[in-house]
C-alpha cells in the first residue's frame, strides 16, 4: 500500500498526503520549512484527501501566508546566529534549571543538554530533563517557560488542565508563552 503521495495545488504548491496510524480523520497541518501535509488514516483513500484539500484551499492559503511570514523571519534571524558552544549552554541552562527548581521546590533526577531538532525540552518518566542548547537563542522569559514546563512535568506527566493550572502559577499565562515560543524555529543548522 502506498504510504504517501504528493499533489500540486495552484496558489499553494506541493501538498503531501501521508498515511498515518495515529490519524483518526483527515487532518491538515502547515509547518514552517515543511509545508502542507494531510494525515490520511488507513481506510481512507488519497482521492478523498485530495478532495478535502481542494475544498479547504481558502483556509490553506490564509494559513500558508502566516507560515511564510514566520519562515521569512526565521531565515533572517538564522543567517545572523552565531554558533552555540555546547559547554557554555550546559553551564547556563543547568544553572538556571537548578535556580528555578530550588526557588519553586522542584526535584529532578538528571539533566541532559542536547542539540535537538524537534523539541525545546522534555521530561522522562524518571524525571530526567532534557533541554535544547538552542534555548540560548530565546528571550529569557521563554527559556524560563521551557524549563518550568519541564519541571512541572516532574509532578504532572501530561498536558491536562491540572498541568496548565500548575504551570500558570509559575509563569502567568502559559498558553500565551507557548504561542510566542512557536514563533521560533528549531530548524536552524546548529
Amino acid at each position: 500500500m502506498l504510504q504517501s503521495k504528493t499533489i500540486e495545488m495552484n496558489g499553494i504548491g506541493r501538498v503531501l498526503l501521508e498515511r498515518s496510524k495515529r490519524a483518526r480523520r483527515l487532518n491538515i497541518s502547515l509547518k514552517p520549512f515543511t509545508g502542507v501535509r494531510i494525515a490520511v488514516p488507513y481506510g481512507l483513500s488519497f482521492e478523498s484527501a485530495k478532495k478535502m484539500a481542494f475544498s479547504k484551499t481558502t483556509w490553506i492559503k490564509r494559513h500558508l501566508d502566516k507560515v511564510k511570514e514566520i519562515e521569512k523571519r526565521q531565515a533572517a534571524i538564522s543567517n545572523d546566529l552565531p554558533e552555540i558552544d555546547r559547554s557554555l549552554a550546559r553551564k547556563k541552562l543547568t544553572y538556571r534549571l537548578n535556580e528555578l527548581s530550588r526557588r519553586y521546590g522542584f526535584t529532578y533526577n538528571r539533566v541532559f543538554i542536547r542539540n535537538q531538532k524537534t523539541r525545546w525540552g522534555s521530561c522522562s518518566a524518571k524525571n530526567n530533563i532534557s533541554l535544547n542548547m538552542k534555548l540560548l537563542r530565546l528571550p529569557q522569559e521563554l527559556i524560563d517557560y521551557v524549563i518550568l514546563h519541564e519541571l512541572v512535568h516532574t509532578r504532572e506527566k501530561n498536558h491536562s488542565k491540572v498541568f496548565w493550572a500548575e504551570l500558570n502559577k509559575f509563569v502567568g499565562d502559559a498558553r500565551a508563552l507557548k504561542s510566542r515560543l512557536m514563533e521560533y524555529s528549531l530548524s536552524s543548522s546548529q
